[in-house]
C-alpha cells in the first residue's frame, strides 16, 4: 500500500487485516486490531512525549485521546484509501467510522507482526506527526469542553447523557450514547460507553457551535 509507506511481504497478512468479521467470522482482522491498538497507543504516546516536552501529563493525555480516537482513525483510513480495499459485511451509517478505525488498527498490527515494533512505529510516526502538530494548544476533551460551554451559556445547567444497551457481537460491542443540552441533542457511538459519550459530546459541541 503506497499510501501507508510500507510494502507487505506477506500479502495474506494484509488480506486478513482488511477482512471484517461480518465477512468471515473465523478469519478476520479482530486479533490484528487488538495488537494494533496497543502498538498505536505506545507509538503515539512516545511521539507526543518527545514533541511536547513542556506539557503536563493531563495535556499529553488529551492529545493522545484525540489522536487515537475512532474519528481520527477513520480519517486516517480515508487517507490510506482503506475503504476501497476493506472487505466488510453490511455497514450501517453508525458503524462506518468504527469499522474503518478497526481496519486502521489491524493494518498497524499486521505491520508490527511482520516487521516488528520499530517498523510499525515508523509508519505511525510518519502518518501521525502532522496530526499531532495540528493543535498548538492541547485540546480539551469534548465532554469537558461541552460542560464548560453549556454552563457558561445556559445558566449553569449541565448536559444530560443517556446510555443505551450495547449492540453487535459480544467480543466487539458498539455502544450508543445520547447527550442533550440547550434544546439540542446528539448521538455518539463507540467501542465503550466512554468512547460513545465522548463522540456524542463532540457531535453536540459541533451542532451548538453552528
Amino acid at each position: 500500500m503506497k499510501e501507508l509507506g510500507y510494502i507487505f511481504k506477506d500479502k495474506s497478512l494484509l488480506d486478513l487485516a482488511l477482512t471484517q468479521s461480518g465477512v468471515n467470522a473465523e478469519k478476520n482482522n479482530e486479533r490484528l486490531e487488538f495488537i494494533g491498538d496497543r502498538v498505536l497507543g505506545l507509538s503515539v504516546a512516545d511521539l507526543l512525549y518527545n514533541m511536547y516536552p513542556n506539557e503536563s501529563e493531563g495535556e499529553l493525555a488529551r492529545r493522545h485521546a484525540m489522536l487515537v480516537s475512532t474519528e481520527t482513525l477513520a480519517t486516517v483510513a480515508g487517507r490510506l484509501g482503506l475503504d476501497k480495499y476493506l472487505r466488510h459485511g453490511h455497514m450501517t451509517a453508525g458503524r462506518v467510522a468504527h469499522i474503518l478505525a478497526n481496519a486502521t488498527e489491524a493494518i498497524l498490527g499486521a505491520v508490527y507482526l511482520e516487521s516488528g515494533f520499530d517498523a510499525a512505529r515508523e509508519v505511525i510516526v510518519n502518518i501521525w506527526r502532522d496530526l499531532a502538530a495540528a493543535d498548538i494548544v492541547a485540546p480539551k476533551d469534548p465532554k469537558t469542553a461541552l460542560q464548560e460551554f453549556v454552563q457558561q451559556s445556559d445558566a449553569g445547567n449541565l448536559p444530560v447523557y443517556e446510555y443505551f444497551d450495547a449492540a453487535g457481537a459480544s467480543h466487539s460491542p458498539v455502544f450508543k450514547v445520547s447527550v442533550s443540552a440547550m434544546g439540542h441533542s446528539a448521538m455518539g457511538t463507540g467501542s465503550s460507553k466512554k468512547a460513545a459519550s465522548v463522540a456524542a459530546a463532540a457531535a453536540l459541541l459541533k451542532k451548538l457551535a453552528n
